[in-house]
């Protein structure tokens, strides 16, 4: 099954889990970043350990780093992490988790810390399949919050 991009900033997509395989994909694709949301060993089966992702990326030359929580529990300093990513410009960058709605509800929050108005995040995130609205208070909150 080839990866699908759900393009959410010019900078910035999501994806469903990636395998190895994918990264030559994700890197010919223009993709500089490759941000892994997903615990390593959160499904039996399926899915590499972020270490194997981080290696094959290593490889394509592309920059890899692991921001893993499980649902909706994201905390204020992986909000920061993700907005010191965009931030620094070396993207585009590729989060992916199991579906990419984690990857989508922390990029929202990081977007929101770097001061993105939130009508505008909930739009995008919409117009790439995901629904933020059930989600809008905790976005905001997690943005303030990753400000400081």
């Amino acid at each position: 099954m080839a990866i699908e991009f759900k393009r959410l900033a010019d900078d910035f997509a999501v994806a469903e889990q990636i395998g190895v395989e994918d990264v030559p994909a994700i890197a010919a694709a223009g993709y500089r970043v490759i941000v892994g949301n997903r615990p390593d060993r959160e499904a039996p089966a399926g899915q590499p350990d972020f270490v194997e992702v981080a290696r094959a990326a290593g490889a394509a030359g592309l920059k890899a780093e692991h921001i893993p929580f499980r649902g909706a529990d994201v905390r204020p300093d992986q909000v920061r992490a993700l907005a010191d990513l965009i931030e620094a410009g070396e993207g585009p960058i590729l989060a992916y988790c199991r579906s990419g709605t984690r990857s989508t509800i922390l990029w929202a929050a990081a977007s929101a810390a770097l001061g993105r108005d939130l009508g505008e995040i909930v739009a995008a995130a919409a117009e790439a399949g995901y629904d933020l609205r059930p989600y809008a208070e905790p976005i905001t909150l997690l943005g303030r919050a990753a400000r400081g």
